[in-house]
């Protein structure tokens, strides 16, 4: 039977509805809370919204209506959230992120509702339960992996803490891709989350024209003054969908608004009567492409304009909004500044800046210099990578091409900028030429990492490590420029999400234990290092982990009929595909235990279940190898008699929040591996933390501040440092030098070269030997013994139940700082400038 029959067929229910009961229906109560109420206004919604009789509905059916009942309990916040931050004149923040990797909304607001319980007692007297209820809903896959999970959980935290923001973004029609793997290779599927609609959000009324192409035009405006007017050669209009946003246990319910790309006229009836049919529709096709796809493929120019274009249509459709929103509070723009702070969550909507130029100087008639200290006034720039392909740059041709006024505005903004940086640095062309936002070297660009941090007052990265290093190397020379604008904003994540919802038996326990003040400060679990010793508590912390792990398991035997060992170590690394995050150090690692297994050599080893999960960017060749490279291992190790009791290896497909949400409260250990340096924050390690998970890592990323809070004898430290890869890279890095001193390494890399491990196939990972072997640019082959060591270290610990369980806890206890609502005080303090609760 296909999903699509599937979905036909009603549910089944374990008693038959009242009849009584709906033909004396009560008045419904949208507000209600009660267990009757809900019920009663599930009862509507299947019959007024859905149409179908409940006895024959199926389960997507139940939860349209299920869906409809939880967003009447958020409609009369929603707009009195709207009323006050008028009523009360506050600052706004305008939150643009290309991604918002949101999650299933159902259970986290009812969870933010508090009306979990009177939900589930609802649907039981139906018959009906809201677990099975909530596994239909779609994933809206609006993000990539972090940078898009840090931004909903921003948006949680800030309406927790009644923060007035609207968080901007595109209305991806089809998001990121469902993975398949067939074979061990990750295969693309389209992600059709809309097939079924979206109950959530809320279409208005209204649009905003964006243009591309075209041409610019002087003139004189009837003051004498010199004047820029841009004559686009194609425009297409935004339609906002919104979607309300609770916060845990407060009356706010801010605001998501995502921008659909629609033609200004879906069709030429002209053309149509010709009978150019295809023609006719061309305008709405090309205009709906802009929100088609999540991160089209950028290898080819067309890719290029195509990504340059959502960013800007998503950023321009927002900064009117703020604009029109703005003027009917009856504001002057030049205060434009003082009610709004925009921030840009990396550079995709950095063209931001040169926008708001546009609109204030073109559109509102502001001069130049007033216009400038309104918009460098009003924006913040997040960096969120070191990596210099990251770091996005237009060809400037391509960018004068699609956006000639913007370019005219970038130009001047430059050597106004380059004017000033001359005064403060006499005599220093080089230094001119690396900090110019028109990169000249190779083929001439727009480097928008360059213009965020011209264009905005403040400039912060994401961890102590990944600021040091952006204020040390990326952005070194805008340091010593104005040192004044950068600080630190280490990432956090919401608890409500990732320990509340996704782990209830461990916050049932931490509720009953120290009381619930940790739900809105998670400093509060702190309280629960006074258990660390308890050895009776001790074992219920482990018994509530036991149970997590049996859930686990159960999910990966119903949909990938695989059996895994409970009492194993669970060894978890989820998150995206990428050679710096190193997922093949651990595949390395895994087969040297394999290889000390069959060659007798192993020793007390410790049963493990090894747990990945990831996407790979379609075109990135080496991150898809890895993929297979990881599936290849697991069938290697789970079909071998000798290991098969000792090692699991499971690649779980389309990793997801929800996925993530069965992952994290169930893992062990948490492999945060990346290459000293490189990764920005990470946020996958704090989710981890919260749920009592020990990691193993580098210094990287917020590993450094995750080992200073947990304690050093609750984290397993590995590997080469910062400094000291920067040094090896200076002198001269040899991987061959780390083959050859170490034989369990030499062993695994001519098991590959050879095809021990791929039934003799010798070419399938010759490119990543050859990688491994000459270049390394990631250095796993150096860190391959102390990650080795680590892993004993790990596996030792765990066998000590009293100690792994008191490792675990103190992670949990410890893991306040990383919080997001402690994130979003500090911005909000520091640089947007508004109160919080």
């Amino acid at each position: 039977m296909s999903p699509m029959q599937e979905q036909q067929q009603p549910a089944p229910q374990q008693h038959e509805p009242n009849q009584q009961a709906q033909e004396t229906q009560p008045n419904e109560n949208r507000s209600g809370t009660s267990a009757k109420d809900l019920e009663i206004s599930f009862r509507n919604h299947m019959t007024h919204t859905v149409g179908r009789p409940l006895e024959y509905s199926t389960t997507l059916d139940q939860y349209h209506a299920l869906s409809a009942v939880v967003r009447d309990r958020l409609m009369d916040n929603w707009l009195d959230t709207i009323e006050t931050y008028r009523d009360r004149d506050v600052r706004v923040v305008g939150y643009l992120s290309a991604e918002y990797l949101l999650g299933p909304h159902l259970e986290n607001d009812l969870l933010n509702l508090d009306l979990t319980r009177q939900m589930t007692e609802a649907l039981n007297e139906l018959g009906l339960d809201l677990k099975t209820i909530a596994c239909e809903e779609p994933e809206p896959g609006l993000g990539n992996g972090g940078l898009g999970r840090l931004a909903a959980c921003f948006l949680d935290s800030l309406s927790t803490l009644n923060t007035p923001v609207v968080g901007y973004g595109l209305r991806y029609e089809f998001g990121i891709f469902r993975q398949e793997i067939q074979d061990g290779w990750q295969v693309e599927k389209s992600d059709k989350w809309l097939q079924f609609g979206n109950p959530w959000e809320i279409a208005a009324s209204m649009s905003y024209q964006v243009g591309f192409f075209g041409h610019t035009e002087t003139y004189t405006d009837d003051k004498g003054a010199l004047r820029h007017k841009w004559i686009p050669g194609q425009c297409v209009k935004g339609i906002p969908y919104d979607t309300p946003i609770p916060g845990y246990q407060t009356k706010t319910v801010n605001r998501l608004r995502l921008w659909k790309s629609e033609a200004i006229d879906s069709f030429d009836l002209a053309t149509f009567n010709t009978g150019d049919y295809t023609g006719a529709v061309r305008a709405k096709m090309e205009s709906e492409t802009i929100s088609k796809v999540l991160y089209p493929p950028d290898e080819k120019i067309e890719g290029k304009r195509l990504r340059l274009m959502q960013q800007y249509f998503f950023t321009s459709c927002s900064l009117q909004d703020m604009v029109q929103l703005h003027l009917t509070f009856g504001k002057p723009l030049n205060e434009f500044d003082k009610k709004w702070t925009v921030q840009l969550n990396d550079t995709h909507p950095s063209i931001g800046i040169a926008e708001l130029m546009r609109l204030l100087m073109d559109e509102h008639a502001m001069p130049w210099d007033e216009a400038w200290r309104v918009t460098q006034n009003t924006f913040g720039y997040t960096n969120h990578t070191l990596l210099p392909e990251a770091l996005e740059r237009w060809p400037l041709e391509m960018f004068g091409n699609l956006l000639p006024r913007h370019l005219e505005i970038i130009d001047e903004i430059n050597e106004h900028f380059l004017d000033a940086m001359r005064l403060k640095f006499p005599n220093d062309d080089a230094r001119m030429r690396r900090m110019s936002i028109i990169g000249e070297d190779g083929e001439r660009s727009v480097q928008m990492a360059k213009l965020a941090v011209v264009g905005s007052k403040a400039i912060n990265g994401v961890a102590e490590l990944h600021t040091n290093l952006l204020e040390a190397s990326t952005l070194k020379d805008f340091y010593e420029a104005f040192p004044e604008r950068f600080s630190n904003k280490t990432n956090g994540v919401t608890p409500r999400r990732w320990l509340m919802l996704s782990n209830p038996d461990l916050t049932a326990l931490i509720d009953e234990t120290i009381g619930t003040r940790w739900h809105k400060d998670l400093y509060g679990l702190t309280a629960l290092e006074h258990f660390a010793t308890d050895t009776g508590f001790l074992q219920r912390w482990r018994k509530t982990q036991e149970g997590a792990k049996a859930r686990l398991g159960a999910f990966i035997k119903r949909t990938m009929s695989i059996d895994i060992n409970p009492e194993s170590m669970f060894d978890a690394q989820v998150k995206r595909l990428h050679e710096y995050k190193r997922q093949h150090l651990n595949a390395l690692h895994i087969l040297s235990l394999y290889c000390a297994i069959k060659n007798g050599t192993a020793k007390n080893l410790t049963p493990r279940t090894f747990l990945f999960g990831g996407k790979a960017a379609p075109s990135y060749t080496m991150a898809k190898l890895i993929i297979k490279l990881i599936c290849t291992v697991g069938d290697l190790v789970n079909n071998d008699p000798q290991t098969r009791d000792l090692l699991k290896v499971i690649f779980v497909p389309n990793y997801s929040v929800s996925v993530g949400q069965r992952i994290y409260p169930a893992a062990d250990l948490s492999e945060q591996i990346s290459t000293a340096g490189l990764e920005a924050s990470g946020t996958g390690c704090m989710k981890f933390m919260m749920n009592g998970a020990v990691a193993i890592g580098t210094l990287d990323g917020a590993n450094i501040e995750i080992r200073e809070e947990a304690g050093e004898d609750n984290f397993f430290l590995f590997g080469l440092t910062a400094p000291q890869i920067a040094d090896l890279t200076r002198t001269g890095y040899s991987p061959n030098t780390y083959y050859d001193k170490s034989p369990a390494l030499k062993e695994v890399i001519d098991g590959l070269r050879d095809g021990r491990f791929s039934n003799g196939d010798r070419d399938l990972f010759a490119p990543l030997v050859k990688e491994l072997t000459t270049t390394d640019r990631y250095f796993v082959m150096a860190d391959f013994d102390a990650y080795a060591a680590a892993q004993a270290e790990a596996g030792s610990a765990y066998g000590d139940t009293v100690r792994w369980g008191r490792m675990s806890l103190l992670n949990t206890a410890r893991s306040g700082k990383f919080s997001s609502d402690r994130t979003i005080r500090e911005y909000c303090k520091d640089i947007w400038k508004v109160p919080t609760n």
